[in-house]
Parts: C-alpha cells; sequence; structure tokens
C-alpha cells in the first residue's frame, strides 16, 4: 500500500537523518590508537613537529598521520567528537555528585561540541598545541603570577647576599656564592626585586641594591628590620680580599 508524503515530509525525514560520520584514520592502527599517539606526542613537544617526524614515530604512512592531525584540529575546535563537557546536572547548584542514581540522559549534554581551552596549530612547518588565543590574558596573567611567586633557591640565596651587602656588584656575589650568578641577577632585575644602584668608582662595575618592591615582599618597612644574620658572613677582612 502505498503511503502519500507531502513535501514538507520529505523535508522532516531529512532534518532527523543522522549527519555521516567524521572519518577517522585506520589502516595499521585503529583509529582511536593514532589519535592517542598523536596526543601524546603534541604534549611533550617542545617545537613544532613535522608530520614526516610523526610518521617516523609511531610507524604510520605521512599522509594518514595527516588526516588524523587535521581530525584532532577539527575536534578540538568542536567541528567534530564529543562535546567534552559534563552532564548539565553536574552543574546545577546543589549537586554534590554523589547520586547513584544519575544516568546521561541526551538532553543532558550541550547541543554542540565543546570548543576546547586549546588548539592544534600547524605553524613553522611542524603541528604543536597552544593554548587558545581567546584565553590569552588570562594565560599571561596565569604565568606571569606564578613566575613573580616563586624563586629558585639560587635566586634566594642570591638576594640574600644583595639584602645584606648593598651595594654590591655581581662579581662580588659570584665570589661569596662561588657560582657565577648574572643569570640569577637579571631574573631579580626584571622581577623588580633587584636594582642597579651605581657604579663602583674604583672598578667601574655595577652596584645592586634591593628595591621597595623587596621590602613589600618580606613585610619589612626598611632594611634595618632584616634579621642580624652578622656571624654567619665572612668577616670585613675576607671581604675585602675579593677582588671586583
Amino acid at each position: 500500500m502505498g503511503v502519500n508524503r507531502t513535501e514538507g515530509d520529505d523535508e522532516r525525514v531529512a532534518d532527523t537523518d543522522p549527519a555521516p560520520p567524521v572519518e577517522t584514520p585506520g589502516d595499521n592502527r585503529t583509529g582511536d590508537d593514532l589519535l592517542s599517539a598523536l596526543e601524546a606526542v603534541l604534549m611533550v613537544a617542545a617545537a613544532p613537529v613535522g608530520v614526516d617526524e610523526f610518521a617516523r614515530v609511531t610507524g604510520e604512512p605521512s599522509h594518514r598521520v595527516r588526516s588524523a592531525l587535521e581530525h584532532l584540529k577539527a575536534d578540538y575546535d568542536g567541528v567534530t567528537g564529543n562535546t567534552g563537557a559534563p552532564p548539565r546536572q553536574l552543574t546545577e547548584p546543589g549537586y554534590d555528585g554523589r547520586s547513584a542514581t544519575h544516568t546521561h540522559r541526551e538532553n543532558d549534554l550541550p547541543a554542540a561540541p565543546r570548543v576546547r581551552g586549546f588548539e592544534l596549530r600547524e605553524v613553522a612547518g611542524g603541528w604543536r598545541i597552544y593554548a587558545r588565543s581567546d584565553h590569552a590574558q588570562l594565560v599571561t596573567d596565569f604565568v606571569v603570577e606564578g613566575s613573580s611567586s616563586r624563586l629558585s633557591q639560587a635566586a634566594l640565596e642570591t638576594l640574600a647576599v644583595v639584602a645584606y651587602l648593598q651595594p654590591v656588584s655581581r662579581s662580588r656575589v659570584s665570589a661569596i656564592r662561588g657560582v657565577n650568578v648574572d643569570g640569577v641577577v637579571r631574573t631579580l632585575v626584571q622581577r623588580g626585586l633587584l636594582t642597579a644602584w651605581e657604579r663602583d668608582e674604583a672598578s667601574g662595575s655595577v652596584l645592586y641594591s634591593t628595591t621597595p618592591l623587596f621590602l613589600e615582599k618580606l613585610g619589612l618597612g626598611s632594611l634595618d628590620e632584616l634579621p642580624d644574620i652578622a656571624p654567619l658572613l665572612p668577616g670585613t677582612d675576607q671581604l675585602d680580599d675579593i677582588e671586583d
């Protein structure tokens, strides 16, 4: 028996047809295995990695590697793949995550794939993962705050020597610490904890001293409030023997 169908019926049927699946590479390795392998390398790459290098590492042909990289790029850009978002119920106020009866429902998930906070770019003849440019300021603030809040042991030791002997030259600090401190001093200057105070008239060496920011970070009103560590430092007769 025939069924009468209108043009509108055809349009509704077409609208409900599932979209064709995105082709995932899959010859030697499975598609998921190749994608995972590429992601693992991308996570540790310090520079863009070329398709040929990926092919060498994975043992896959270059054309298949490129196809997989394009697939990952589209996935991260929210064009294909999983939504990457938790079910809506998990983000509702008051939900503590301990409900044993919670089940995933189709309407719990976002309507479209989620754009990731990172992206895969093809640059300088290779591929590398970068933080998405939309979040550039947020990432910059995080990196700057993190780098300025933690100092290495070498930086702390150098800062202590300058704090107690200022104004003092880098060569004298190096002699006291027994290592070259040029790079450490530059870092401390960049972070605003040290400043070039003046030049020594005799040697022409730049003399460094601490800054108001140094006192602020230590919660001190002046250098006079620094703890007395004179017994732990070399005597003045020993310091005089150190040539700038």
